[in-house]
C-alpha cells in the first residue's frame, strides 16, 4: 500500500510503521538506549570510539581557527575535490576530473539520497539487496519509488543469478549496491558483479555503489569498485565517505563521482537539501585520503584484527559466527544458544550478557526476516579492550 504523505512512504520504506500505522523508533535508537540504561557494552551501532588520525584532527583544528568558517563552494572546498580525484587514481586507476566529476555531500546517505531523488519518480523501481541499510528503503518511499529486493541467502550471504534477473524491469531506474555490504559483512563475487553491469545495460538502469566500506576489506582481497568493470562507468555514481575510514563518522563527509552529466543532475537536488555543510572539516578530510598507503594499511589490519577477536568471543560464546569479509560487523546467529527470535534476544541480551547487538531481522521485510530471524548483527569498530570485555560477557551465555 503507498501512502498518501512523503513522511509515511518514507517510515514505511524504513520499516517504521507498524501494522497499525503507528510510528515507531530504529532499532539502533532502541538498542542505543537499553544500552546506555543497563550499561551494556554496545556492539549494536557502527560507530567507533576512537578518535580521527592526529593529522586529520590537526588539519581540522587549523580550518577552524584558519578562517574556514563560512559556505564552503557548492561542489565542495577544491582541496578535498583534488583529494578524491587522487584518491580514486591512486587506489583503482580511475581517472576523475574534480572540477565537474566528483560532488561533496552530507555524508554517503545524504549522496545516495540526492541521487535517488534526482532519478526516481513515482513508479519507478528501485533494486537494492537484503538485507539492506534502512536508508535505502527510506528514501525511496519518500521519492515514491518502488523497491525491489535480492535476498542474500547462507552462511556466506550469496546472491542467486535467477533471482537477481527477477528483481530487474522495464520500470528498473537504479540499483543500489552496496559492496562491501552493512550488515551482513559480506564482499559480492565477480559473477554477480558482472551480472550487474549486464543487466544495467540490458534494462537501461544506472548503478548506484555505496562503497562506504572500501577500506575495510579483510584477508589480502582488494576492494574493486563496480564502475572499472567494462562497461560501468559510464552509467555508474560511486559513494564514499571519510567517515568509516577516519573514525569520523559525526563529521558527515561523503562524496560522490561519476560522468559529468550525471553528477551535475544530482546536484541540482543536493544544493536544495543541506546546500553546503561541514566546512572546516572538508579539508580534513582531504589530508587523511592523501595520508600514506601505509596508514590504510594499518587502519584495515587493525580492524582485522579486531574481527577475529570478536567472531572468537562469540564463537566461544556458543554462536555461529559467518565469515566476515569486509565492514565493521560480524553476523552470529544465535539459535544454536536457544534463541530462534533475535528480536527478543537482543532486547534481553543486555540483562543476559551485558551487551548490545541488532537483530539482521531489522534490515529486511517480512520475508526474508523470518528467514534470518536468528540471527544478531555485532559491531567490531571498538578498542580491543571493549571487545575483549564483550567477549567475557558473553561467555555468561554458556554457563
Amino acid at each position: 500500500m503507498t501512502s498518501s504523505t512523503p513522511w509515511q512512504r518514507t517510515a514505511r520504506g524504513a520499516g517504521l510503521l507498524d501494522a497499525t500505522g503507528h510510528l515507531r523508533s530504529t532499532v539502533f535508537a532502541e538498542m542505543s538506549a537499553l544500552a546506555t540504561a543497563t550499561g551494556a557494552v554496545n556492539l549494536g551501532q557502527g560507530f567507533p570510539d576512537e578518535d580521527p588520525p592526529e593529522a586529520v584532527l590537526e588539519a581540522a583544528r587549523d580550518a577552524l581557527f584558519g578562517g574556514s568558517n563560512q559556505y564552503p563552494p557548492g561542489r565542495g572546498v577544491p582541496t578535498l575535490l583534488e583529494a578524491v580525484s587522487e584518491h580514486q587514481q591512486r587506489f583503482y586507476g580511475i581517472d576523475v576530473d574534480p572540477g565537474r566529476e566528483v560532488l561533496v555531500t552530507a555524508g554517503a546517505t545524504e549522496a545516495i539520497a540526492a541521487t535517488v531523488l534526482a532519478f526516481v519518480d513515482h513508479g519507478d523501481e528501485v533494486i537494492t539487496f537484503e538485507p539492506f541499510y534502512d536508508a535505502y528503503g527510506a528514501v525511496i518511499g519518500l521519492a515514491g519509488g518502488r523497491h525491489r529486493t535480492v535476498p542474500l541467502r547462507g552462511p556466506d550471504f550469496r546472491v542467486d543469478a535467477d533471482e537477481l534477473r527477477a528483481a530487474f524491469s522495464s520500470r528498473t531506474r537504479l540499483v543500489i549496491v552496496n559492496d562491501p555490504h552493512n550488515p551482513t559483512g559480506t564482499l559480492l563475487d565477480d559473477a554477480t558483479r558482472s551480472s550487474l553491469v549486464a543487466l544495467a545495460h540490458e534494462f537501461d538502469a544506472l548503478l548506484v555503489t555505496d562503497e562506504v566500506y572500501e577500506h575495510v576489506v579483510f584477508d589480502g582481497v582488494p576492494h574493486v569498485p563496480l564502475s572499472t568493470l567494462p562497461g560501468a562507468s559510464e552509467r555508474t555514481i560511486t559513494v564514499s565517505s571519510g567517515g568509516k575510514t577516519f573514525n569520523a563518522t559525526g563529521w558527515k563527509i561523503g562524496w560522490l563521482s561519476g560522468p559529468a552529466s550525471l553528477v551535475s543532475q544530482i546536484m541540482s537536488v543536493k544544493q536544495y537539501l543541506t546546500f553546503v555543510n561541514g566546512s572546516v572539516f572538508q579539508p580534513a578530510i582531504a589530508v587523511g585520503l592523501r595520508l600514506p598507503r601505509e596508514h590504510f594499511d594499518d587502519f584495515t589490519a587493525d580492524l582485522q584484527s579486531k574481527r577475529d577477536l570478536l567472531s572468537a568471543g562469540l564463537l566461544s560464546a556458543g554462536f555461529d559466527v559467518s565469515p566476515a569479509r569486509g565492514s565493521y560487523f560480524v553476523v552470529a546467529d544465535a539459535a544454536p544458544l536457544g534463541y530462534d527470535d533475535a528480536a527478543e534476544f537482543c532486547r534481553a541480551l543486555p540483562q543476559l550478557a551485558g551487551v548490545v547487538g541488532v537483530p539482521v531481522s531489522a534490515f529486511c521485510g517480512p520475508t526474508l526476516a523470518a528467514e534470518h530471524s536468528s540471527l544478531v548483527r555485532f559491531a567490531f569498530c571498538k578498542r580491543a579492550e571493549v571487545i575483549d570485555e564483550a567477549g567475557r560477557r558473553l561467555a555468561a551465555l554458556r554457563a
